[in-house]
């Protein structure tokens, strides 16, 4: 199945780039369900809302939803350069409660992030980011939370649409690069996905 949007499709080329194995899940088709427990597929009343990507390491392994969100730069002046929009990092309550939800089905090993997919209108400030590449002519930034670091801080952003997100300065305290590094034979320090001889990891994830 062609993935939805470009948000997905970015990530997926900077993943493959970089080497780091992944498998995108199929909503339609829950093939990475564990143990193939299809009533686990329903959370009460309503339909478990499906995840993304599994990215895999050895001993740990993140199940990731992707947010694609888009960045409008603020106009400079004649003696500064432009700056980088507001980062919206919102999510609904049931992004929160579905990706908890698989969390919790698959198990010790697994653990849940949002990854935050950035569209720039420009080449974002390198301080602002760690990972910034180029896709398709577009210029894309990455920034992750794991869930419970999310969970924990989130507060209501809209009761009538159900959504939540992340004061400015808290997600600036909680984001962390997913795999920042040139190449895969470089250890992305820092970021929730971490490769260094001799085995790969998913670094943080045991904090």
């Amino acid at each position: 199945m062609q993935r939805r949007h470009h948000y997905e499709q970015a990530l997926e080329s900077y993943l493959r780039a970089r080497r780091i194995p992944y498998v995108a899940v199929d909503e339609a088709r829950k093939a990475l369900l564990p143990e193939g427990d299809l009533g686990a597929l329903t959370d009460g009343h309503a339909a478990l809302k499906s995840f993304d990507l599994v990215i895999y390491g050895e001993g740990s392994n993140l199940l990731l939803e992707v947010k694609g969100r888009r960045v409008i730069s603020r106009s400079g002046t004649a003696d500064t350069a432009p700056k980088a929009g507001r980062l919206e990092s919102w999510v609904t309550l049931d992004d929160v409660e579905s990706l908890g939800r698989w969390e919790s089905l698959f198990g010790s090993g697994f653990e849940a992030a949002f990854v935050f997919v950035y569209w720039c209108d420009q080449l974002p400030p390198d301080a602002l980011f760690e990972e910034i590449f180029e896709h398709a002519g577009r210029w894309y930034a990455i920034k992750c939370v794991r869930l419970r670091d999310y969970r924990e801080a989130m507060k209501v952003r809209s009761p009538r649409w159900r959504t939540v997100d992340l004061a400015p300065r808290v997600f600036a305290d909680l984001a962390a690069p997913l795999a920042p590094g040139q190449t895969p034979e470089v250890a992305f320090r820092g970021g929730l996905w971490q490769t260094a001889p001799p085995a790969p990891l998913l670094d943080r994830l045991s904090r």
